[in-house]
């Protein structure tokens, strides 16, 4: 493997553990907990693995002795910066815990665990990868880990190669499987653990116990940089307007802490649209009128942020969508069979009155956009819907509208960017490097202690990492019951912007003086070497939540 000279003085990198993780560790349980709703469901679902208690880590005087024990890994899902170093934490707490302890990784996500595809994660592969960013060293997929068969399937690999307990590198769906795997092999009495460990770049997996998922700094970082580069040619060649499009289906977080460190002209954030119950000219008419207010000041250019999950906060477009979700699964194949040409009137020919009027009204691109295969989660695929053109597009033509009845004097000249995929696989900031090698290392004392049915949990991030609280949280006490493929299933509640929380609120407060001003920040490239104010800080999103 050739290496750049990032890589290779990357690898010389120790990332720091809490106080609590580095010597002996004891296990301390607190009061049982609860789902977050749907109690008696959950409950009914999960009899084995629910209302286990929060279990925090402290230092002990004394250490314990433990059996040596197999472990196995999976990354599952898409990726995000840092997974290589969960996998570096949980290797390198085995084996704190015994030299003998071995680690298995299932190759190319959960379908390794069916299919038999593994290998042994020794000490010179763990190096090769430490501290760098992408999944490459195991590879990810997005098989859903759901059926007998497959549960049963996995379990006999992991009887062969004497596995003790899997951990399952995940976001909220890889780790509602994760749940649902202990509580299954809980109830056989198989012996096999299950924990899992909060990835996503998105930022939705998060609560009390679990402050942000791990990837989501580093991802911003990236995101900020690039936005801020646009900004900078924005500010030179004063002529265009930028619509810019950020992952985040499920939730704006991304948006909004990209907001918070580029600040752009105007930023969207889809939780307000649901909220208010904006419609699609709603939101055109505004951002028409930020152009129109800056271009009264001679200023024909701006920046626009627009999260990936919009069309499904707009309450209509959302109401549409789920109509859609239930059709195209009950009548999938039969869609299937029908010419291309023909696919759009036989679904306005299958909606309800209203929904059929919305989808019929849409331009043909969207709709077809609307209308193809689900992710393996029964979800449209927003990313695939290209609403930054579609917004500049009708904002273009209200423009036009109102320049012709005197409303508007300037010019408009739009670009557009999707910023996705170039942010998962970056080399983990030092923030997202120490808080995933954490959490691999809270996984391996997790499995020591017996634990199963659980998240690693690291705390306290905007202190110093010593200061850092590890421990684990029941990830049945994340659950509701949410609507999937038609059919109510148990999931982890996903956490969208907080409209009263601190870090939207401050947004809210600057949006009318970015949108009126070029107040454009310029963050520049993630800093991995220098002084710990450059270097170490968290997202502006956790430090306004925990200030």
């Amino acid at each position: 493997m050739t290496k750049s000279a990032l890589q290779i003085a990357r690898a010389a990198y120790q990332p720091k553990l809490p106080k609590a993780l580095r010597g002996n560790v004891k296990t301390v349980a607190g009061e049982p907990t609860q789902s977050v709703a749907d109690q008696e469901e959950i409950k009914k679902l999960f009899p084995n693995t629910y209302g286990m208690p929060l279990i925090k880590f402290e230092n002990a005087d004394e250490a314990a002795d433990f059996a040596p024990m197999n472990v196995g890994v999976i990354l599952s899902g898409g990726q995000a910066p840092g997974g290589h170093n969960v996998m570096s934490g949980l290797f390198d707490g085995l084996k704190k815990l015994n030299p003998a302890n071995r680690l298995y990784g299932f190759l190319m996500g959960p379908g390794g665990l069916v299919d038999h595809n593994y290998i042994e994660l020794t000490a010179d592969i763990i190096d090769e990868y430490r501290n760098t960013g992408g999944f490459d060293i195991i590879g990810s997929g997005r098989t859903k880990l759901e059926k007998v068969d497959q549960f049963e399937k996995g379990l006999e690999i992991l009887k062969e190669l004497n596995i003790k307990a899997v951990v399952i590198i995940g976001g909220d769906d890889s780790n509602t499987n994760a749940c649902v795997l202990a509580e299954y092999y809980a109830a056989k009495n198989y012996g096999i653990q299950v924990i899992g460990c909060p990835k996503t770049i998105d930022g939705d997996l998060k609560n009390d116990q679990i402050e942000t998922s791990f990837g989501f700094d580093t991802a911003c970082k990236t995101y900020s940089e690039v936005i801020g580069n646009i900004e900078r040619d924005c500010n030179s060649a004063r002529k265009y307007w930028h619509f810019i499009k950020l992952m985040g289906r499920s939730a704006s977080h991304i948006a909004l802490e990209c907001a918070l460190q580029v600040q752009p002209n105007y930023t969207i954030i889809s939780e307000e649209v649901e909220a208010k119950d904006l419609s699609l000219d709603d939101i055109v008419t505004d951002i028409a009128q930020t152009v129109a207010d800056r271009a009264a000041d001679g200023n024909n250019f701006g920046t626009v942020l627009i999260p990936e999950g919009l069309i499904e906060f707009i309450p209509a477009m959302k109401r549409l969508i789920a109509e859609l979700n239930d059709l195209l699964a009950a009548k999938g194949a039969e869609f299937a069979e029908i010419p291309a040409n023909k696919q759009r009137q036989y679904i306005i020919d299958n909606l309800s009155k209203v929904n059929a009027e919305i989808y019929a009204s849409l331009p043909e691109g969207v709709a077809r956009q609307l209308s193809l295969e689900r992710d393996p989660h029964g979800h449209v695929q927003v990313s695939l819907i290209e609403t930054e053109k579609l917004l500049s597009e009708m904002v273009g033509n209200k423009l036009a509208t109102w320049k012709k009845e005197g409303k508007y004097v300037g010019k408009f000249s739009a670009l557009h960017h999707f910023f996705g995929y170039e942010g998962r696989c970056a080399a983990p900031s030092n923030f997202d490097a120490d808080y995933c090698y954490s959490l691999g290392f809270t996984a391996s004392v997790l499995i020591a202690n017996g634990k199963t049915g659980y998240m690693a949990s690291v705390k306290n991030l905007t202190a110093p990492a010593e200061q850092w609280i590890a421990g684990g949280i029941p990830i049945t006490m994340m659950f509701n019951m949410e609507r999937r493929n038609g059919e109510m299933k148990p999931v982890i509640r996903k956490a969208l912007v907080d409209l009263n929380g601190a870090p939207y609120k401050a947004l809210v407060a600057n949006r009318a003086k970015w949108a009126k001003e070029t107040a454009f920040v310029y963050p520049g490239p993630i800093q991995y070497f220098g002084p710990s104010e450059v270097c170490d800080q968290p997202t502006k999103t956790l430090q306004l939540e925990k200030a």
